[in-house]
């Protein structure tokens, strides 16, 4: 049986298929525009998004001959500040969001020339990136391995923990919200812990959402952002394929052990390491010792692989240890809390999708995140609730937008 597109308030009953952090950042733009929303996914936060570490990090993730893609990227992290304050705010709890900076590393004599080369890409882009001393890279960070070939600071390069804004972010879902502090938001969301199996246009302009137990549901409009699950989708998505595969990474999270910190300490390392260790890139994310989530840890990553193993790659786990190493010894000594594999949902280009497939339908499609979800999810909810809204865009958003178009 299928229930009213509209809410007993009379607001938009708005559909969120997908609960990953693009979607559940979306669903809260959307509660703040006036929405109503129901947030479709068995299981919310649990894919991608957990496997995360949560880089922020337009600049140091630049690779070439991608600008469509580094300014979104950009334009993205630039929104992180405000929209992260506004959903603590509402939820009363941290979203994880900190800003730490970020070091690039090159392990070894072989490395200097990659990483170097692409120093340079990114100062001719005018992103600030500046070399570092050895004297002055102990002074920052003592536990790094004496003797790196060279280092290089960029300190707009951030970090958020997706496990914590995914709990933040569920809870301003689901806070009550005063009026004067949130003029013209929607109602509570509502959780269905289902799979949407289907999407299709009713007679009336609404759309039905088919779920995989035979249930139905008709909402006024729907936001359609399930990652890989597109494909399984029937109905309007269907009619509308996109070029998503399956890119699999490997993440690691250890925690430092006491004896390894020194009196006041609570973390090794202050800054996210992003170092090229034998022609290998490896990563390294500090979480504090008061991080409710993760406490005391250390975040490595991340394999990509496109070999068809959902299960966690034994070689590509033992490469990220033995780089992670090279350039934190401490490593060696720290407990191996959790090895998480997902898939990503990769684009030939790297680019996400995001846009309405099917003119007079009020549909939006939002999925092909790949590496870049988190740090893309507050331009991605900004910019899908505005296309749902039916906003006017500017000049810059409505570019930002064709960069995602629906390619196929």
């Amino acid at each position: 049986m299928a229930h009213s597109v509209a809410s007993q308030s009379g607001e938009l009953n708005t559909a969120v298929i997908g609960g990953g952090i693009v979607g559940l950042l979306t669903a809260w733009q959307l509660r703040l525009t006036g929405h109503t929303v129901t947030i479709v996914d068995p299981e919310p936060g649990a894919q991608a998004s957990y496997a995360a570490a949560g880089m922020l990090a337009p600049i140091s993730e630049v690779q070439y001959g991608q600008q469509q893609l580094w300014d979104l990227m950009t334009a993205s992290r630039a929104e992180y500040p405000e929209f992260m304050s506004v959903l603590e705010r509402a939820a009363n709890t941290s979203s994880g969001y900190r800003e730490n900076g970020t070091l690039l590393v090159a392990a070894d004599p072989g490395d200097r020339a990659a990483v170097a080369d692409l120093v340079t890409v990114q100062q001719a882009q005018g992103m600030d990136v500046s070399p570092l001393t050895s004297s002055a890279l102990r002074r920052r960070e003592p536990a790094l391995r004496p003797g790196l070939a060279k280092t290089w600071d960029v300190p707009g390069d951030h970090q958020v923990n997706p496990r914590q804004l995914i709990r933040c972010v569920t809870q301003a879902l689901e806070a009550e919200l005063a009026e004067a502090d949130f003029p013209g938001a929607g109602q509570p969301a509502t959780w269905v812990a289902r799979r949407a199996a289907g999407v299709e246009r009713n007679g009336d302009g609404s759309l039905r959402v088919e779920y995989d137990d035979a249930a139905s549901a008709d909402f006024a409009q729907a936001l359609v952002v399930p990652g890989l699950g597109y494909e399984h989708i029937a109905g309007l998505p269907q009619r509308h394929p996109l070029n998503l595969r399956p890119v699999y990474g490997d993440v690691i999270r250890l925690r430092v052990g006491r004896d390894q910190l020194g009196p006041g300490e609570d973390r090794l390392i202050s800054a996210t390491v992003r170092a090229r260790v034998g022609g290998r890139s490896v990563y390294l994310v500090p979480r504090a010792s008061d991080d409710p989530l993760e406490p005391g840890g250390v975040v490595v990553g991340a394999s990509s692989r496109e070999d068809g193993m959902p299960g966690t790659h034994a070689g590509s786990v033992a490469e990220l240890l033995e780089d992670a190493a090279a350039v934190l010894p401490g490593v060696r000594e720290m407990e191996l809390m959790e090895i998480t594999t997902r898939a990503r949902p990769g684009t030939p280009d790297d680019r996400p999708y995001l846009g309405v497939p099917e003119a007079g339908t009020s549909l939006v499609v939002s999925t092909g995140f790949h590496r870049h979800g988190v740090l893309l999810a507050p331009l991605a909810a900004r910019l899908g609730a505005a296309l749902l809204n039916g906003e006017q865009l500017t000049a810059r958003d409505a570019q930002l937008v064709q960069a995602c178009a629906l390619r196929r």
